[in-house]
């Protein structure tokens, strides 16, 4: 554990609410590398430069990413445990282990029919908007998005709604670090009937796919990346078609016209992918010795945590940063890089496209600077969109 005197807590209201203000002032006070806690009593160091967090994301022998003699030091009971702590999954894992993870994933996500689930999430956008149409208002985030990417992933992963909606429930603890040991609990029973119940049906799913892999993955692993998927599946897919719709509604660049069409949805997901990524804050890694960086000394076991949000918004990159939008870091980098997100940004781009084209004359039903943010050291989540349409 770091004896460091001063540290920026991640997980108060006040981050949640402004968390760029919070960047700027991390930079002036301590440059690239941040010493912040991520739950009370527990430390870590938040990377916000970018070319240190390409340096560690690149360099998985130094930054491995297997938590488990960090976590011989953190009690059961914090809050964020269950979303750090080692799981036999390709996130979790370093070395050989990750690679075998890894490969089992990447099979099993490239053979999805990209057009089969474009067709899907149409099909799925309709059937919801249709339940709140005549009402003239909705929550666009526990109405729409959050039952899409529920039911997107429940079809990809050929899983029935009664234990993706178990799945989901544990999700949401986990990430919101409140009741998250209940949450992991119901997690890891809800993906082992899911994983039973494709071993005795086998199907065209990302489930059974991983089932038949050369990898052989036992039940116990199963779980483990069934996890992982959903992880990355709901919660941060779910954020990221709330703060594009967002943006779409109140940033002058794309509000003028929402039927601006495909090239300008395209835009506002890559600026939200670049400037409130879906997950701000994430790719934990743990350093088994110290380690300097930039003559930054980072102590051993101890999780280092890239800001993808801080990062990509690095004022070292200039005013017009060479990366560009879609070299942000929002699907981190290197060995751990996001095998899914050409499937996620699919999935978005066709949510909110369908959404705009159902309702071209919906309005934000509040202020945007009323709006709330859920706090937490991870995602960037808003409690609710709130919008207003007419009815005819």
């Amino acid at each position: 554990m770091s004896t460091a005197t001063h540290r920026v807590p991640l997980y108060e209201p006040d981050f949640a609410q402004d968390p760029h203000a919070s960047y700027q002032r991390m930079r002036e006070q301590f440059g690239p590398l941040v010493p912040v806690d991520l739950a009370p009593g527990v430390p870590a160091t938040l990377v916000i430069g970018y070319e240190e967090a390409r340096r560690i994301l690149g360099d998985p022998q130094r930054f491995p990413a297997d938590p488990r003699r960090w976590q011989a030091t953190v009690p059961d009971t914090c809050p964020i445990r269950p979303m750090m702590e080692w799981r036999p999954n390709a996130l979790r894992s370093a070395g050989s282990e990750h690679a075998r993870y890894r490969a089992a994933n990447s099979a099993a996500l490239q053979a999805v029919d990209q057009h089969a689930l474009r067709d899907h999430v149409e099909k799925v956008a309709a059937h919801i908007i249709t339940a709140f149409r005549a009402s003239g208002m909705a929550d666009l985030l526990s109405q729409y998005a959050w039952p899409l990417a529920f039911q997107t992933l429940s079809y990809l992963l050929g899983c029935p709604d009664e234990t993706g909606e178990r799945i989901a429930d544990g999700m949401a603890k986990i990430f919101d670090g409140i009741n998250a040991s209940i949450g992991n609990r119901i997690l890891v029973q809800a993906v082992a009937d899911l994983v039973a119940l494709r071993r005795q049906h086998p199907g065209d799913d990302v489930t059974s796919r991983l089932l038949v892999h050369v990898a052989q993955l036992n039940d116990t692993e199963m779980g483990q990346q069934l996890i992982t998927l959903y992880g990355a599946g709901i919660e941060p897919l779910v954020n990221l078609i709330v703060n594009t719709l967002l943006e779409m509604l109140t940033n002058p660049d794309f509000s003028g016209d929402l039927h601006a069409g495909d090239a300008s949805v395209r835009e506002a997901l890559d600026t939200v992918l670049y400037r409130d990524p879906p997950l701000a804050n994430f790719s934990m890694s743990y350093p088994p010795r110290p380690v300097d960086i930039g003559g930054y000394l980072l102590p051993a076991d101890e999780p280092v945590v890239i800001s993808y949000a801080a990062c990509n918004n690095d004022p070292a990159l200039g005013e017009h940063p060479p990366l560009g939008n879609r070299a942000h870091l929002a699907w981190g980098a290197g060995p751990h890089g996001c095998p899914a997100s050409s499937h996620a940004y699919l999935i978005a781009e066709a949510a909110i496209l369908h959404i705009l084209d159902a309702l071209p004359e919906m309005d934000l039903a509040a202020r945007r600077e009323d709006l709330t943010w859920r706090p937490g050291p991870f995602h960037r989540s808003l409690v609710a969109l709130p919008v207003t349409f007419p009815t005819d």
